[in-house]
């Protein structure tokens, strides 16, 4: 059960809740103010100029900058909880002094809730979205008055009804935008089910059923490290996350219903069930008996899922290690399980799917769902992002703040780079059979090879995996083998899916590993060219006293290159 975003890695994202907490706790009125406004100050998006109305400010915006602010509302479809995204991420970009390219602004670029959080302080921009012209509407024009002419009593009326319906309509938004943010910041903060909550206050849900297990549930007697991650999977955000990463659902849900032969009848082990999703696949697909493993309280929401949807009579949940809970089966025919991590090892879950496939699946004809992953990595150049994200700190507003920098080079972080970064030929460095592979398989020191392709300096590497999904154990995927070429040979009803750079974005991302150049050789950046062969190896380590974290090192160098005259480096996934 490998999510996204726990808080233990750096994503490249923040956010400050006493703000949005502070201004969410303010004048209860604030709503009715809006009323007693004769006119509003609306503030450029990318300037401190200040407009009458949001239509003059866009226009200004577009005409002078280049932002056409409602052709990219339009182009992504946004909602009015999406325009607030929007605007709140290009306001972030430009207090951050970086550039606005409405081009490049991406659907996924305002997934994070934490856009919802003004970062301009009452922004009447916000207010006044419903101003603006709905997509597809063309821009109201202004009618010049005749000198002399004066409006109909009539015409007034009804444009007053207008107005006063429009600002009702307005309210009602700006009070379940204050709402949403709340919401989420109550999710953030684990107050989500106290009472008195947003949550509690918007719904009152009657309890569900919790349906007896027939297993054995220990309690956990854990180290704080260990208690840690798995209470990091008790909240609803990271399973959220999770479910909505579609490449990684959907290759799950489409391997199990497409293969209902070999799950019906059979005993399932689900190990890290989670919110209970893929034993629910599993169940649906005729399996006669499913067990859900989870240590964490998410377990308990699993539960009610499952009895909800009318499965509680094939699958039974069980808390507890599955190194430690006792199964009500000595053995079981198929282990599904989500483990994956960030770089793929990140969390150390494998281990565990490995001690339930040693003592619960049937040897010869027992499988393993998925069945393979591959681990890749390829020379990174990206000028950009090292400028955006490295460099930034040497010249904040004027000021150098290279104390913010110490330690960034030492970390892998956790990106998804567009495929123009990738300078170099993508090599396989290890191939996990899950039926085979041992633990200590997973500790390793494995060669590299590389041709380069750019004529931008080396900046560092990229690391990612596939992931494969076989019909029997006796199956093999060639090591060389990329996700799409295996399907090509397999047939449209194979399934694998790839979290590299080159197809769609998943939670995993990549693990981009930088290079501190101001510590390697002087020079030693120009020596890799367009055209040269690279050389190394890559490491794989559990650093000491975290046995969920993961250090990786890297060794580079020309062909040829040996010992002293190659590079090294090392990064923490932790």
């Amino acid at each position: 059960m490998a999510e996204a975003y726990p808080p233990s890695i750096s994503d490249g994202s923040s956010s400050d809740n006493s703000e949005a907490g502070n201004w969410l706790q303010g004048d209860q009125d604030d709503g009715d103010d809006f009323s007693e406004q004769e006119t509003v100050q609306v503030i450029s998006l990318m300037d401190d100029k200040v407009f009458d109305d949001a239509l003059a400010m866009v226009t200004y915006c577009k005409e002078k900058y280049g932002l056409d602010f409602l052709g990219v509302r339009d182009r992504l479809g946004l909602d009015f909880y999406g325009s607030i995204k929007l605007i709140n991420f290009i306001r972030q970009k430009v207090h951050d002094g970086k550039p606005v390219k409405p081009d490049d602004i991406k659907a996924s670029d305002l997934e994070d809730d934490s856009l919802l959080k003004p970062v301009l302080e009452d922004d009447a921009l916000i207010v006044c979205l419903d101003d603006l012209p709905a997509a597809g509407e063309a821009a109201p024009q202004a009618r010049e008055i005749k000198q002399n002419e004066v409006p109909a009593v009539d015409e007034l009326l009804r444009k007053n009804a207008q107005l006063q319906e429009e600002l009702e309509k307005l309210s009602q938004q700006f009070s379940n935008y204050r709402l949403a943010v709340q919401q989420t910041l109550d999710q953030r903060w684990g107050e989500d089910d106290k009472p008195g909550s947003s949550k509690a206050r918007a719904e009152a849900p009657a309890p569900a059923p919790a349906p007896a297990t027939n297993g054995t549930e220990k309690k956990d007697n854990s180290p704080p490290e260990a208690t840690y991650y798995f209470e990091s999977y008790a909240h609803n955000d990271i399973h959220e996350t999770m479910l909505k990463d579609t490449i990684r659902t959907n290759a799950y849900r489409d391997f199990i219903y497409n293969n209902k032969a070999i799950f019906a009848g059979k005993t399932v082990l689900d190990i890290g069930c989670g919110t209970g999703i893929l034993s629910m696949f599993a169940a649906k697909a005729g399996a006669a008996k499913v067990l859900a493993v989870d240590n964490s309280a998410i377990i308990d929401k699993a539960r009610e899922n499952i009895f909800n949807n009318g499965l509680d009579n094939v699958i039974t949940c069980i808390r507890g290690k599955i190194e430690e809970v006792t199964l009500p089966v000595p053995t079981v025919d198929i282990i599904v399980s989500e483990w994956m991590g960030y770089c793929l090892l990140y969390e150390a879950m494998l281990p565990s799917v490995l001690y339930a496939r040693d003592k619960y699946l049937k040897p010869d004809t027992g499988l393993l769902v998925p069945s393979h992953t591959s681990m890749w990595i390829a020379p990174v150049a990206d000028e950009e992002y090292v400028t955006d994200n490295m460099d930034f700190w040497r010249d904040v507003y004027g000021f150098d703040m290279k104390a913010m920098q110490e330690g960034t080079y030492a970390n892998c972080r956790i990106e998804h780079l567009p495929d123009a970064a990738v300078a170099g030929t993508a090599q396989c460095f290890r191939m996990l059979d899950l039926h085979t592979c041992t633990k200590e398989d997973l500790v390793f020191n494995e060669k590299w090879t590389s041709t380069y392709t750019s004529k931008d300096k080396l900046d560092g590497f990229l690391v990612w995996f596939d992931t494969f999904f076989c019909e029997s154990r006796q199956e093999q995927v060639e090591k060389q083998l990329t996700w799409k070429q295996w399907m090509d040979v397999k047939g449209k009803e194979s399934v694998a899916f790839t979290t590299g750079p080159f197809d769609k974005e998943t939670h995993w991302r990549q693990g981009l590993m930088l290079i501190d150049h101001a510590k390697q050789p002087k020079g030693s950046e120009e020596k890799v060219k367009e055209g040269a062969r690279l050389e190394g190896e890559i490491e794989y380590a559990i650093p000491e006293g975290h046995h969920r974290g993961l250090n990786i090192k890297v060794t580079w160098g020309l062909e040829g290159e040996e010992g002293e005259k190659r590079l090294s480096q090392m990064w923490m996934c932790h």
